[in-house]
């Protein structure tokens, strides 16, 4: 199938207007504009790297990991497919570009969104000021395609090629935008299985792009997301493998937040019946993934461009399964929702490496604009560039902490199916239907006041998480994560008050940061400056703005 640019196929577009920006490009590469690299970007849906997230990818972990950088400490700013994603495109914080939910009302692909943060993604700057080709696959935000919001036959700014997906991920009986005009596949797998079509959709593009521009390629997959359906081939595998059984599954969470108290433990047989099920279904449909890796880095050798391409693996999310006694989901503040995997491979990184520097996804776009030379000074990004890591730089001066945000979500009404519940919850976003809006066992993974910011810290000598909810309580979670990696103590009212200040006070101010001001020294860095006046006289209106809504 030839592939028609979404830029030349557009109603209405001027190619000598689409020609200007590049006219005008900025970026010099790292070598020279004539051998500026090349940047692949796979993304998956929900795949954690605390409990095996990556077991099943071998290909994949031998063709990227073990050609290039693994990074044992991958974050995301929010455990929540839109927000995280809005943050890789934009290279920002939630607090500043306003994702805060899956729905047009949290600003999810919403007319807002598209009028203020995709002219500035980081794929937009590529097209404009660097001249790369640029091809989009997959899903893209949750609510992309609404009615309301433009519907399929919006194209962000910034995709030469664009086949997204709409709204959220499926394998099959969906529908595509291909460059702003609708196309249905049904459920046939030969022809409609969304993994593979994405693999060949990327294989069509490798095969007719021009030669003459670097290119982007960002590939955003369903798998391992609900409804966890494998291809034929492999829904017979991992039969033996279930949830992994860490000392926090199936306990009760003691001194943690509500939400967390209100899971029944010990889960029932059914439920835990449903999560192995689940857990064993994600990992067939990753099974696809690696396959589409696989094809991609061997047609990239087979053109001999492998040797001048970046290739970045990670995901938008974790995920949990029985920690806590939560059945399934995301959003919560633990390690197994926040942290991805994350590998790359490229030019100039060595082989078999593993980094345990503190990084976030709002890092991503920095680093492949560095990586096509444009001026990073010149963009609105919280994030850094990784390339001084990639690149093995000596004596290197590295952040110690990130911040997670979430906001929580739920309905003003009482849940049928679960008469004992009181309005606020919400359902998980991995379970389907109406009637299920706390399923198992009327357990909520969800729920207004689940609205928490984070400081995740991590330098030579503390590993800690310092988090606050807007609720009632003003409840506080601490964990020392050297000592207690499955954060099943709450040491809030043990730690140091001191300590515990400090980070109160770091928490407002990552809270309230933009750009350059999010990059301030942490806690525990040499540049570090606490001023206890300035914590009380600042309190009340940082405070404010980190748990206010979007102004939108």
């Amino acid at each position: 199938m030839r592939l028609v640019s979404a830029a030349w196929s557009r109603p209405g577009g001027s190619p000598a207007l689409l020609l200007l920006p590049l006219l005008l490009g900025s970026c010099l590469g790292l070598v020279g504009a004539a051998r500026r690299p090349n940047v692949l970007l796979l993304l998956t849906d929900d795949q954690d790297a605390e409990l095996g997230g990556m077991t099943p990818l071998k290909k994949t972990k031998a063709l990227i990991g073990e050609k290039g950088m693994t990074f044992s400490s991958a974050y995301v700013p929010s455990a929540l497919c839109c927000p995280s994603r809005a943050s890789i495109l934009t290279g920002k914080y939630p607090h500043n570009h306003h994702v805060v939910n899956n729905t047009l009302e949290g600003n999810c692909s919403s007319k807002s969104w598209q009028k203020i943060q995709e002219p500035s993604t980081f794929p937009a700057i590529l097209r404009s000021a660097c001249g790369y080709q640029t091809f989009f696959a997959g899903k893209y935000l949750n609510e992309y395609g609404a009615p309301d919001a433009g519907g399929l036959e919006h194209v962000p700014l910034g995709w030469s090629y664009w086949y997204a997906l709409e709204k959220n991920s499926k394998y099959y009986n969906y529908t595509l935008s291909i460059n702003g005009k609708a196309r249905r596949h049904g459920e046939n797998y030969s022809v409609d299985y969304l993994t593979d079509v994405l693999a060949n959709l990327s294989l069509d593009f490798l095969d007719y792009k021009s030669n003459s521009e670097p290119f982007f390629m960002m590939i955003s997959t369903p798998a391992p997301h609900s409804p966890w359906t494998a291809a034929p081939q492999y829904q017979k595998a991992f039969q033996n493998v279930f949830a992994p059984r860490s000392k926090n599954f199936n306990i009760h969470g003691t001194n943690k937040h509500w939400l967390i108290r209100q899971a029944k433990t010990p889960m029932t047989n059914s439920s835990i019946q449903f999560l192995d099920d689940a857990f064993r279904r994600r990992w067939q449909t990753l099974l696809s993934v690696d396959d589409l890796v696989e094809k991609l880095v061997k047609r990239l050798d087979v053109t001999g461009e492998l040797d001048n391409t970046y290739i970045f693996y990670t995901s938008d999310n974790g995920y949990h399964t029985g920690q806590f006694s939560l059945p399934i989901d995301k959003r919560q503040l633990y390690e197994f929702d926040i942290k991805v995997p994350l590998l790359v491979r490229g030019p100039g990184i060595k082989p078999n490496q593993t980094s345990k520097m503190l990084v976030s996804n709002i890092d991503l776009g920095p680093t492949i604009l560095d990586l096509a030379g444009y001026d990073l000074n010149k963009t609105q990004m919280d994030g850094v560039s990784l390339l001084p890591i990639l690149k093995g730089a000596s004596n290197l001066t590295w952040r110690s902490d990130v911040l997670v945000e979430y906001q929580g979500e739920g309905r003003n009404v009482t849940d049928p199916t679960c008469p004992s519940l009181s309005p606020g919850v919400s359902v998980s976003s991995s379970l389907l239907t109406p009637r299920q809006q706390c399923f198992p066992d009327c357990v909520c993974e969800d729920a207004y006041n689940n609205t928490y910011a984070c400081v995740r810290t991590l330098s030579s000598l503390w590993n800690l998480q310092y988090c606050e909810f807007d609720d009632q309580e003003v409840f506080v979670e601490v964990y020392n994560i050297t000592a207690d990696p499955d954060q099943i103590t709450n040491i809030a009212k043990s730690i140091d008050p001191e300590l515990l200040g400090k980070m109160n006070y770091r928490l407002m101010m990552l809270q309230s940061c933009s750009g350059p001001t999010c990059r301030t020294p942490g806690v525990f860095d040499p540049g570090y400056r606490f001023d206890l006046r300035l914590m009380f006289s600042h309190h009340s209106s940082i405070r404010t703005r980190r748990f206010s809504k979007h102004p939108l």
